[in-house]
């Protein structure tokens, strides 16, 4: 048996090592620290920064604009969460069913705004969608007599946070339905087969075979979902480009604005410190949802 060469792997390795620590550590390192100092600009040396303690998170905690933002991000990450799941969960329920005629194809066409950017995403939407004078909304409540061309305006007050979350979730579904489907494909056929044979219909199968054996992609999905809703950033700045709005800020509009001061030239006061304690929040919220589903679903599938 040959010993392994441990001058070759840290040949391999050291690269890898050393970029991690450069590229993830550190950065992580330094703005935990600096959540606890006060710090004007992201770039000045520490000799610069003064302690604060927790004053940072007391302002911030304080500050009506982020408890906003926070509602924003909560609203989105249990609404849109719910109905992404849910759709995500039906098109990767009737895209594995046997025998599905062009099942890859749809499961492309579903996917397929994920590979398209956001920016350019929302966009479309925004102009092509929301136009209230030739947007598709309109175009086809207006085609239908339902109301007059150009009447709703879909970004505007009152309106806008929903069509924010209705823009983004239509892009989330197809990430989250190709992770049910990997679950879905993993259960052995026999055991629908068995149940078919008992009489036992499709909603049947479903709760009590597919749901036990794909708990731990549920999991993996609630996970990433928090992920993706805590880095919620592009889509609140394409709707509301210009300055913070109530309807679509999230917590990281927020602290772009502490780090790098606002939109408008006349407001350059910057808070590093303070924008370093929102990461922290935001790092904190995704740890505690991945303990928490760690609790509640403790095996990650049914065993076989």
């Amino acid at each position: 048996m040959l010993k392994p060469n441990r001058s070759v792997i840290l040949i391999f390795l050291g690269p890898a090592v050393l970029f991690y620590l450069i590229i993830f550590l550190y950065p992580t390192i330094r703005t935990i620290v600096m959540s606890f100092f006060a710090v004007e600009s992201v770039s000045d040396p520490v000799s610069k920064w003064s302690f604060n303690g927790l004053g940072n998170y007391i302002k911030i905690f304080n500050t009506a604009i982020f408890i906003q933002s926070m509602k924003n991000i909560g609203r989105i990450w249990f609404f849109g969460g719910l109905g992404v799941m849910f759709l995500a969960m039906v098109f990767a329920m009737i895209l594995t069913t046997e025998n599905f005629k062009a099942a890859k194809f749809f499961r492309a066409v579903i996917y397929l705004p994920n590979v398209v950017s956001a920016v350019a995403m929302g966009t479309m939407w925004l102009n092509y969608v929301y136009n209230p004078e030739y947007g598709l909304l309109n175009s086809i409540l207006s085609t239908l007599k339902i109301v007059e061309s150009g009447q709703i305006h879909w970004t505007g007050p009152g309106l806008r946070f929903w069509s924010l979350l209705v823009a983004y979730c239509f892009g989330m579904v197809g990430y989250h339905m190709l992770i049910f489907i990997s679950g879905i494909e993993q259960i052995p056929k026999d055991y629908h087969d068995s149940a078919t044979m008992e009489g036992a219909n499709i909603f049947q199968r479903f709760i009590h075979i597919t749901l036990p054996f794909i708990r731990g992609v549920t999991r993996t999905n609630i996970v990433m979902w928090t992920v993706f809703i805590v880095g919620f950033f592009v889509w609140g700045q394409l709707f509301s480009p210009v300055n913070l709005s109530n309807d679509t800020v999230a917590p990281l509009n927020y602290m772009y604005q502490l780090v790098f001061g606002a939109s408008s030239s006349a407001n350059v006061v910057r808070d590093s410190g303070a924008g370093a304690a929102i990461g922290m929040t935001m790092m904190l919220i995704v740890i505690a949802v991945f303990f928490s589903t760690s609790l509640i679903v403790r095996k990650d599938d049914t065993e076989l």
